[in-house]
């Protein structure tokens, strides 16, 4: 066993169909280089898979979610029980790399520093589709391509891969409960917390540790057109929503790059693929680019309209 850390990981789950995968997760925690202090595990709402847990799963905090359904609820709550000076979170399908905490913990001694987090590389089960872009990975919850592939001050980690102070996290009151990811509704609890704490403390920073990467399972459910076009749809939506709470100015103010430098550049290097290198699912890219981004425009206004911010 390496050295260990004082960081207290938290992973919440919701229901026993992924109980292979939670378990996947805590081998994952099980062979990091830097050990954590302490794993908690947060059941959301589901008392079987809850008793489940604290029978089988012995080597962890295992408790129930004492707040509303969904991700914010159970997060908190683990973060309510934990002892160490370091939150770091994981979901309950993703595995990390041996030197995931070793990568991401160190950043956490400069005071300047909010937080961090890692890559989430996608784990296709059934194979990537053809016609998926790289920059669309957050789609089902990756990193994309566009994103800094060194250290970068962002303004935004996931919470699939993340770490941050314990007390920077209680000052803020956690994640915005209430607002976060339940089901299918996909409202972003973690941007919001990351926009909170930069308004909160101007000098600080988020930092974006490539290295640290994390396997983030995508089963063949989410490689359908269908879970493409409604995932950005949401995703739209659900930016709305933050926008309400934290301003548009620092809701949106990542996307505008990503808009008009990546996504144009992503549309033209796709075509070229199916134009001169004879790959025809270069089309496919191309215009799955323009679809979502239309969608999840279509998205973000329908949205601003229902929050009345037109």
């Amino acid at each position: 066993m390496g050295n260990t850390a004082d960081v207290s990981i938290v992973i919440c789950a919701y229901t026993e169909a992924r109980w292979p995968d939670l378990l996947a997760a805590l081998r994952s925690l099980e062979r990091q280089n830097t050990q954590p202090r302490e794993v908690i595990v947060v059941i959301d709402h589901n008392p079987r898979m809850l008793q489940r847990a604290r029978e089988e799963l012995t080597s962890v905090i295992s408790l129930e979610n004492e707040g509303p359904s969904g991700a914010s609820g159970a997060r908190n709550s683990g973060a309510s029980v934990a002892r160490g000076e370091i939150l770091a979170f994981l979901d309950d399908d993703t595995r990390a790399t041996p030197a995931w905490l070793e990568q991401m913990a160190p950043h956490l001694t400069d005071p300047r520093v909010l937080g961090a987090g890692g890559k989430l590389e996608p784990e296709w089960l059934d194979g990537r589709p053809s016609w998926f872009p790289d920059e669309f990975n957050w789609v089902v919850g990756g990193s994309y391509r566009g994103m800094p592939e060194q250290v970068s001050a962002v303004r935004n980690v996931w919470s699939a891969n993340m770490a941050m102070r314990r007390r920077t996290f209680e000052a803020l009151g956690g994640f915005r409960s209430g607002f976060g990811k339940v089901g299918a509704c996909s409202r972003p609890e973690d941007t919001d917390l990351c926009i909170r704490a930069l308004q909160r403390w101007p000098g600080g920073v988020w930092l974006y540790e490539p290295r640290a990467v994390v396997f983030h399972r995508v089963p063949s459910d989410r490689t359908s057109w269908h879970y493409f076009i409604s995932r950005c749809y949401n995703e739209g939506a659900g930016k709305a929503q933050l926008s309400r709470l934290v301003g548009a100015a620092h809701s949106i103010s990542a996307e505008g790059r990503y808009t008009y430098r990546t996504l144009p550049l992503a549309v033209a290097r796709n075509l070229g693929d199916a134009l001169w290198r004879r790959d025809p699912a270069g089309l496919g890219r191309a215009g799955a680019i323009v679809a979502g981004l239309t969608v999840a425009a279509a998205g973000y206004a329908s949205g601003l309209i229902r929050t009345g911010l037109t």
